[in-house]
C-alpha cells in the first residue's frame, strides 16, 4: 500500500550516527521502498535503513575501504558508498559453507518442500460473465447448476455440453479437457474447488471468470524430489540463513559502540538483513 505522510507523523524527531545528521528529505525519499500499512511505519522503516547505512558507511570510512565499483549484467553500477559496504561485509562477516551432513539434515527435516506438485487432469464447462455484472452472473450460475446436474446424471454428455456451451475457446471443441494442471496453474478459486474433488466428481466453481463446471478425471500424486537434485538450493539457502544471522550480529556490534539518536534501533529488524 502507498503511503501518504500527511497527517499521520508526529513532530520527527532528528536522527543521527554519532553525531552525523540523516536528512528528513532523505528519509521521505526512502520511504517508498518500504511500503507499509501505516505511514509511520513506513518512515521508521526507512529510518531504520539509513542507520544502518550510515553505521556501514562510517565503518567502511574506519577501515579505509575503497573497492572499485562493480556493474551488474544490466549495466547498473554500484556507487562509492554501495562498493565499500559490499567489500565490508565480505571482509568482516565470515559464513561457513554447510556440509553435506547438514544439507541432508535440512531435506530430511523437511520434506514436504522437496516433492514435485500433484497434477490433476481436468475438465470444464465456462459460463463467462464479468464480476460486476450481477444479472449476467445470475444468469451464469443457474445455466452452470442446470448443467451440473445433467453431466451428474449422464457423465458422457460433458463434451457435447462443452461444445454448446462453454466461452472457454480453447477448450470447448476438445470436450472441455484442460489437459494436465498443477498446483497455482489456474486461478485460485478453481484451483480450490479441484483440490476438494476426487478422480470423477462434478463441481461447479465461481471465478472472476464467471462459472466453471468441473469434471475431474483424474489426480497423479506428487513424488518426493532425490536429495542429488536439491542439495545445490538446500546449501544456497542454508548459507543465506546464516549470511543473514551473521550480518545482524555485525550490524548489533556497530550499534552498540555507536550513538544513535531519534530513533530507537534493533539490528535483528534491519532491512538490510531480510
Amino acid at each position: 500500500m502507498s503511503c501518504s505522510l500527511t497527517g499521520e507523523l508526529p513532530k520527527p524527531k532528528t536522527i543521527s550516527v554519532n553525531g552525523i545528521v540523516i536528512p528528513r528529505e532523505t528519509i521521505a525519499q526512502e520511504v517508498q521502498n518500504h511500503p507499509a500499512e501505516r505511514p509511520i511505519d513506513a518512515w521508521q522503516a526507512a529510518a531504520r535503513a539509513l542507520v544502518v547505512k550510515e553505521l556501514l558507511r562510517q565503518e567502511t570510512e574506519r577501515l579505509n575501504l575503497h573497492p572499485t565499483p562493480c556493474r551488474d549484467d544490466e549495466g547498473r553500477v554500484e556507487t562509492p558508498d554501495e562498493a565499500a559496504i559490499r567489500e565490508l561485509v565480505a571482509h568482516e562477516v565470515k559464513t561457513p559453507e554447510p556440509d553435506e551432513d547438514a544439507c541432508r539434515r535440512f531435506y530430511q527435516s523437511n520434506a514436504a518442500r522437496f516433492r514435485s506438485g500433484d497434477l490433476c487432469e481436468a475438465a470444464h464447462i465456462l459460463l463467462a460473465a464479468l464480476p460486476g455484472d450481477i444479472q449476467a452472473r445470475k444468469a451464469a450460475r443457474a445455466i452452470a447448476e442446470k448443467i451440473l446436474e445433467a453431466v451428474k446424471a449422464a457423465p458422457d454428455s460433458f463434451a457435447e455440453f462443452a461444445a454448446d456451451h462453454s466461452d472457454c475457446l480453447s477448450s470447448a471443441q476438445d470436450g472441455g479437457r484442460l489437459g494436465q494442471i498443477s498446483h497455482g496453474q489456474t486461478v485460485a478459486e478453481f484451483d480450490a474447488a479441484l483440490s476438494r474433488m476426487t478422480p470423477g466428481d462434478f463441481a461447479i466453481a465461481e471465478t472472476r471468470y464467471g462459472f466453471h463446471v468441473i469434471r475431474l478425471d483424474r489426480r497423479v500424486a506428487g513424488r518426493s524430489l532425490p536429495f542429488e537434485r536439491v542439495r545445490d538450493r538446500i546449501a544456497d539457502y542454508l548459507t543465506a540463513s546464516v549470511s543473514n544471522r551473521a550480518v545482524a550480529q555485525y550490524i548489533s556490534i556497530l550499534a552498540g559502540r555507536a550513538q544513535i539518536s531519534g530513533i530507537s534501533f534493533g539490528a535483528a529488524s534491519s532491512p538490510l538483513v531480510q
